[in-house]
C-alpha cells in the first residue's frame, strides 16, 4: 500500500509540473506541439539518467526511487498526448508536420534516452558506482 502512495504522490507532482510546461510553452507555429515534445524529450532523458545513478552511485531508497521514476517522471511525460498530437495534425491536413513530430519524438526520445544512461554512467564511473543500465 505505501508503494502506492509513494507512486501517487510523485504521478501528482509531474502531472502538475506537465501542466505548468503546457501553459508555459505556447503552441509553435503550425499548431506543433513544441511543449509536448520537449516534456516527452527531457523525460527520457531524466529516466535514461535517473534508472542509471540511483542503483550504484547515489543510494536513493527503492521507495523514493518508484516515487521519482515511476510517479513523477510518469505523470509528468506523455505518450497519450503525443498521439493525439499526432493525429489532430495529421487530420488537419498538417501531415509533414504530423510526421515531423513523430519522428522527432520516437528518434530524439531514444537519442536523449541514450545520453540520459551515459550521462549516468558517467557520473558514476566518477563517483565510484556502478550502474543498472
Amino acid at each position: 500500500m505505501k508503494d502506492l502512495i509513494y507512486v501517487g504522490a510523485g504521478g501528482l507532482l509531474g502531472t502538475l509540473c506537465r501542466y505548468g510546461v503546457q501553459k508555459w510553452v505556447p503552441t509553435a507555429a503550425g499548431g506543433f506541439p513544441l511543449a509536448v515534445l520537449l516534456i516527452n524529450l527531457s523525460g527520457c532523458l531524466f529516466l535514461g539518467w535517473f534508472f542509471t545513478v540511483t542503483p550504484g552511485a547515489w543510494r536513493i531508497p527503492p521507495r523514493l526511487r518508484l516515487a521519482i521514476g515511476t510517479g513523477f517522471t510518469g505523470g509528468f511525460t506523455t505518450f497519450s498526448t503525443f498521439t493525439v498530437d499526432a493525429l489532430r495534425l495529421w487530420s488537419e491536413g498538417k501531415a509533414a508536420v504530423s510526421l515531423l513530430y513523430i519522428l522527432a519524438s520516437l528518434l530524439g526520445g531514444l537519442l536523449m534516452s541514450l545520453a540520459g544512461i551515459r550521462l549516468g554512467q558517467y557520473m558514476a564511473s566518477r563517483s565510484g558506482g556502478g550502474t543498472a543500465v
